[in-house]
């Protein structure tokens, strides 16, 4: 069982030890659980492998606090060790460090000053349909319930306010298949994949302030196709284009700027999902703000706070590992910033609400 008494470092290294690849977690899960329901003030519930504790104390605001309890594959780093200040072992920083400060919240505020919701769920880092968040909000909606929510990703210690969408599109160029011996009576696709690539390389990314939050968009190739034979004028090829775009746009307006960039190309939509705005503006968060501290920034990414932003709950991200080392072998978490996390949280779940 864990311990939840002894500090947030140690609790962090001892759920870092336990294993729990996407898709394997039944026994963190199972961990998780047991120690949640030995405190008398939550309410558990559970679905598949996502454990989901509640105070009910009346209070006029709820806030959700959530994090994955999944990891990508070990690769050589486990179990934990500590150097130093750092935390070394696979999902401390994504986002291990995050779920040791919620469960440590859970066990030390029985009286927050709002209600709370603790979610830890499965299935973050694989495929969009067999994410835990996404399987309760379809089937236990009323778990999460909530004015507010703060997703525990890692972004070393910064409030990162909503997320950026993302698109995928095919970019897709005909031609006529010839012999490669007599080219002239082909038109060759590949060639016409030069003027794709020419509108991403003169393509001037947006960078709009939205709830005062500055994003950077990108519009990219990540992969291009094309050919048929080595001796064959190919008649179709493609790029793969991915489009992070900012909040203030909706998937199908993101959708629809795609397909002006390439007006005269055959553009498919592969998949995409929606965006976040900041939702810094409510009072709730900007009572997480003033108790957290910081300047709060953009987060540059997708994350799961898309999943309560169309729930019409706005959320943030905050966590204490640091991003630019999520699902590296060398990955490890900073102990100090895994307590400032603890302190900043405990004094937005104590302090006295007007």
């Amino acid at each position: 069982m864990l311990d939840l008494t002894q500090d947030v470092g140690a609790l962090t290294a001892a759920i870092v030890d336990i294993e729990s690849v996407s898709g394997d977690e039944k026994f963190l899960a199972d961990t998780v659980e047991q120690a949640l329901r030995a405190l008398p003030h939550l309410t558990v519930d559970r679905s598949g492998e996502t454990v989901v504790a509640r105070t009910f104390l009346g209070r006029p605001e709820r806030v959700v606090i959530a994090g994955h309890l999944d990891t990508v594959p070990v690769a050589g780093n486990l179990p934990s060790r500590i150097e130093g200040d750092l935390l070394y072992g696979c999902g401390t920083s994504d986002m291990k460090a995050g779920v040791a400060v919620a469960l440590k919240l859970a066990a030390l505020v029985p009286e927050p000053n709002r209600d709370v919701t603790y979610v830890f769920y499965d299935c973050e880092e694989i495929e969009a349909e067999r994410n835990g968040l996404t399987r309760v909000s379809r089937d236990h909606s009323d778990w999460l319930a909530a004015d507010f929510a703060v997703l525990l990703e890692p972004t070393d210690g910064v409030i990162e306010g909503g997320c950026q969408g993302t698109l995928r599109a095919d970019i897709i160029t005909r031609g006529k298949r010839a012999h490669s011996a007599r080219s002239w009576l082909g038109v060759n696709a590949i060639h016409a994949v030069g003027e794709v690539l020419a509108r991403l390389n003169a393509y001037e990314a947006r960078r709009p302030v939205v709830d005062g939050l500055e994003y950077h968009e990108g519009l990219n190739a990540v992969a291009v196709r094309g050919g048929v034979a080595g001796n064959v004028i190919p008649d179709e090829a493609g790029v793969m284009v991915n489009y992070r775009f900012a909040p203030d746009l909706s998937l199908e307006q993101a959708e629809q700027h795609v397909r002006e960039v390439f007006d005269g190309f055959e553009v498919v939509i592969t998949d995409g999902a929606p965006a976040a705005r900041p939702g810094l503006t409510h009072p709730v968060a900007a009572a997480f703000v003033a108790a957290v501290g910081g300047i709060p920034r953009a987060k540059l990414g997708w994350t799961d706070v898309a999943r309560f932003s169309a729930l019409g709950i706005p959320a943030v991200n905050y966590g204490p590992g640091d991003p630019n080392l999520a699902h590296q072998q060398g990955e490890y978490a900073s102990l100090t910033k895994i307590a400032e996390s603890e302190l900043g949280m405990l004094n937005w779940l104590t302090t006295p609400t007007l």
